[in-house]
């Protein structure tokens, strides 16, 4: 691969050769920053001040903390891109195994067409906020045509293209933040009929400070397939703080615009909202939910077609992209707008895969050192001990889960302890990383 956007990208999930290696840390900036310019950053800071009960003056220091924790995760992630030079989900078999990964690669590969669909239906019901006579299912498969040429062409392409969209989408994003603001003391005065100004409840803030932190450190099982061709000599730290600060910074300022919107529209229709609190600016920014969608979905798509690569899947690059699209857009068309929150709701459940599984792969890389090139490409078929951690993990978070749906017992059953808030992906996280290191650290 020469390093020239409108080249076809080659390789898949194969190790990059240091004579194919190019770009500089600054591009994992520009990527991030775009990604998370989307209509869920959006959505977050809504339901910020109408649905968890924070004023938006309350909710601030809490998004900050969150995306800056969630963030944190994509950039350790990221880092690793360049040195290993392989896909986040391949790196992971040096931790699990060959096959051993094949559980985690799946549910990557499921998490990543199902967002796909979500922002796909979002697309689709943006385009006919601003255009209501076109056909909505028309509107999906433009929007999915453009999105796979995007992956088909892959990596090189993908950063192009989002770099153009951080401009693109930060000034569209700037102009309706920038609506919110003037407005300000309005906003700051909305008082949410669950909340209260004086002082916010531990389970508000706990449920806000775990939707923040949740969204953005879910990008981590896609972080090095946007930093595995950077120079073996990149800066790791460089490339942690690029992401980092591209991710949390579009994240927050996102949900700060969503929050404003919110308290001073105070509705739950989206799209009509923030048209009709845009005024003038309604197109340029309804028009600003579809290119971030298609943003997101540049990624969700071209991950997915790796994780379908790391099952072992003989198939090229494209094909993967092609049939995960097709897959996404099936998924579309039967759903629908009216399963929408249907999907979002199992994608948040979904999610509670990711922390320990980090928890783990960070310990692995970053602590013990044990993930190398070598570890990865050669990697034992099983990995049991770590699989079996992986599952205590999951089981002992179980009880402080509050997932969007109710499950029944045991699930959320010791959530009362932080005001009924999902703490349950930091406890996960936490007890891989400790129940792991102890582990290895008992093997020598």
């Amino acid at each position: 691969m020469s390093g020239s956007a409108a080249t076809i990208e080659e390789l898949g999930i194969e190790h990059i050769p240091e004579d194919q290696r190019h770009g500089s840390a600054g591009r994992v900036f520009t990527l991030w920053f775009a990604a998370n310019l989307t209509i869920a950053d959006y959505v977050i800071g809504v339901l910020c001040v109408l649905a968890f009960g924070l004023t938006v003056y309350q909710s601030i220091p809490v998004l900050i903390l969150g995306n800056a924790l969630g963030g944190l995760m994509l950039g350790l992630s990221a880092a690793m891109g360049p040195r290993l030079g392989f896909p986040q989900m391949l790196s992971s078999r040096s931790s699990f195994g060959r096959r051993g990964n094949y559980p985690l690669g799946g549910l990557n590969w499921i998490s990543t067409i199902g967002w796909f669909t979500v922002n796909t239906i979002l697309g689709g019901e943006a385009v006919l906020a601003i255009w209501p006579s076109f056909n909505f299912y028309a509107a999906m498969i433009l929007l999915v045509a453009l999105q796979v040429i995007i992956a088909v062409y892959g990596h090189d392409f993908i950063h192009l293209f989002e770099k153009i969209m951080s401009l693109v989408l930060g000034g569209l994003f700037l102009g309706v933040l920038l609506l919110g603001l003037a407005r300000l003391d309005a906003a700051l005065s909305f008082v949410p009929a669950n909340g209260s100004a004086a002082a916010a409840s531990f389970g508000s803030i706990g449920v806000v400070l775990a939707v923040s932190f949740s969204y953005i450190m879910a990008w981590s099982p896609y972080a090095s397939d946007y930093s595995r061709y950077l120079p073996v000599s990149t800066s790791g730290r460089r490339v942690a703080l690029y992401a980092l600060i591209g991710g949390a910074t579009a994240s927050f300022a996102l949900e700060l615009a969503g929050a404003l919107v919110g308290s001073l529209t105070q509705s739950f229709d989206y799209f009509q909202a923030l048209k009709t609190f845009s005024g003038a600016f309604g197109v340029p920014a309804v028009v600003a939910i579809i290119l971030g969608a298609m943003a997101a979905n540049a990624l969700n798509i071209y991950t997915n077609s790796l994780s379908a690569l790391v099952l072992d899947v003989k198939a090229k690059r494209w094909v993967t992209v092609l049939a995960g699209s097709l897959v996404g857009l099936a998924l579309s068309i039967i759903g629908g707008a009216n399963f929408e929150s249907f999907y979002e709701n199992f994608l948040l459940i979904l999610d509670y895969w990711i922390t320990p599984w980090l928890g783990i792969v960070l310990v692995d890389y970053y602590v013990l050192r044990r993930t190398t090139v070598e570890s990865s490409a050669q990697a034992p078929t099983w990995n049991f001990p770590a699989l079996g951690i992986y599952g205590l993990a999951i089981l002992l978070s179980v009880p402080f889960m509050v997932p969007p749906t109710s499950i029944g017992s045991p699930v959320g059953l010791l959530s009362g302890w932080f005001g009924g808030a999902d703490f349950s992906y930091y406890i996960s996280f936490a007890l891989a990383a400790v129940f792991y290191y102890l582990f290895r650290k008992s093997r020598h």
